[in-house]
């Protein structure tokens, strides 16, 4: 940034303040930090949720995933009712949604009204998150400029990342887990206040909504959710499990009949011409089913197993999730050396050994320092494979559909994270010991990662820089 600031004009009467070029960004990036910080930031909430409304399992892995199921389910609707009705207008009505529903989180009388409420979280995130990048690329018509603030972006969004649990942790502390949804409230008036003022509107460009494939899409991903986290608490022979899993076959059935037969799919067909689109979006699954899979099956265990607080749970995450901004680093060096195929086969290969390292020497009684530095290489691996899936599927779409692939990828990568949390929520019912749990747990992240680098090996090894 301090380039930027050496290459800036010198003010004059005519000009505009420097802090007014980068008010567009600050103002975008308050919804965007907020959306971010509501995946990771609760999962350092739940002991104390669990220990106020005295909630089973099921109850807090639904706080986690009933985000992520709406954030996911509507993200691919959001972005054509962005081009129908402007980027602005579902910007400002998503951060408001965003806004109200962390109120009524934060005064949430029992825990059913806390999963309603977080699940109206992610209808908000899912309006206001694809129009974000939308209104920010459109606020710079300076091509080096608006390089600069989508790099500006890029870092705030990995801070934002990797500083949630202990921003929850923190807030937790000071003011109890209330606190990581009332901070919303004053950054929510602020960006809506903001946005309304400093943002200008960007042109529509409208397009078929192809509704019955949207919400055929949302009932799928809402059963499949529902099966995994209730199986335990139905059984998984039960009635209500085998109707609704029944639901959810007919609905991807039904939904590839159609996609394959309309005219509009909401995906285009034209990404299908290779392999590599549907097998980056496959690896993108795998990746964030392993990933968010781990970071709830860490918040449980420092606090329950280790006995740590919310505030050191967060401090001690810190190291483990603040490498994933240097994968990110090294990820861009390896693909200018080599290509993005050798960021990515080796990133997943690294969290795949690490992962499976874990299997073997996690227990609950093993020092912080070892799991730290094994986690932190996983995610280290993570985060010098995501820029290349990323740049991957770029290149396959091209301009045309880069906004389409993008959405898609965007919410494949929630999909896998509900699945992943769901997933760690089953082992840890069915296996409450730690010293069952933590293997059989790590098994399954090990596996995700093994089967995305097979998929890369396949299907994506000669991709090239785009």
């Amino acid at each position: 940034m301090r380039s930027a600031c050496h290459q800036a004009p010198t003010p004059s009467l005519d000009a505009p303040p420097v802090i007014a070029g980068w008010l567009p960004l600050v103002t975008l990036a308050i919804g965007f930090v907020m959306a971010m910080l509501d995946v990771t930031v609760v999962n350092v909430a739940l002991p104390s949720i669990a220990v106020q409304f005295t909630v089973p399992l099921t109850d807090l892995v639904w706080i986690v995933d009933g985000y992520t199921l709406t954030f996911a389910a509507l993200l691919l609707v959001a972005g054509a009712l962005a081009d129908r009705y402007g980027a602005k207008t579902l910007y400002l009505a998503g951060l408001g949604v965003f806004t109200v529903a962390s109120l009524l989180c934060g005064l949430a009388p029992d825990a059913n009204t806390l999963i309603a409420a977080r699940m109206l979280q992610g209808v908000g995130a899912a309006l206001f998150m694809p129009s974000s990048l939308s209104l920010l690329t459109h606020a710079y018509d300076d091509e080096q400029v608006r390089n600069r603030m989508l790099a500006a972006w890029s870092a705030i969004v990995a801070v934002a990342g990797a500083s949630g649990p202990l921003l929850g942790g923190v807030l937790i502390h000071q003011f109890g887990w209330r606190g990581i949804f009332l901070i919303n409230i004053p950054l929510g008036l602020a960006g809506l206040w903001l946005a309304r003022r400093r943002i200008q509107a960007a042109p529509r460009r409208p397009r078929a909504l192809n509704p019955v494939s949207h919400v055929l899409g949302v009932v799928a991903l809402s059963s499949l959710c529902f099966v995994l986290i209730q199986g335990n608490a139905y059984g998984w022979t039960s009635a209500r499990i085998a109707g609704t899993t029944v639901l959810c076959v007919a609905a991807v059935a039904l939904l590839v009949r159609r996609e394959r037969r309309h005219a509009d799919p909401i995906i285009p067909r034209a990404l299908f011409a290779t392999t590599q689109f549907a097998a980056a979006n496959g690896v993108g699954f795998l990746i964030n089913l392993a990933a968010y899979g781990q970071l709830f099956l860490l918040s449980l265990f420092l606090q329950h197993a280790r006995g740590a607080d919310a505030l050191q749970t967060g401090i001690q995450l810190v190291p483990m999730l603040a490498v994933f901004s240097i994968g990110n680093l090294i990820s861009g060096r390896v693909s200018a050396r080599w290509n993005v195929s050798a960021s990515l086969l080796g990133g997943i290969s690294l969290a795949a050994a690490m992962s499976a390292a874990g299997i073997f020497a996690f227990s609950p009684d093993i020092a912080y320092w070892p799991l730290a530095i094994v986690v932190a290489l996983a995610n280290l691996g993570v985060g010098i494979a995501v820029p290349a899936m990323t740049s991957v599927v770029m290149q396959v779409s091209g301009k045309r559909h880069a906004n389409s692939a993008a959405a898609a990828l965007n919410a494949n990568r929630q999909s896998g994270a509900l699945v992943g949390v769901a997933v760690m929520g089953t082992i840890l019912h069915l296996l409450p010991d730690w010293n069952a749990s933590l293997p059989a747990a790590y098994t399954v992240i090990a596996i995700g990662y093994l089967a995305a680098a097979v998929l890369t090996w396949r299907h994506l090894r000669r991709a090239r820089n785009a």
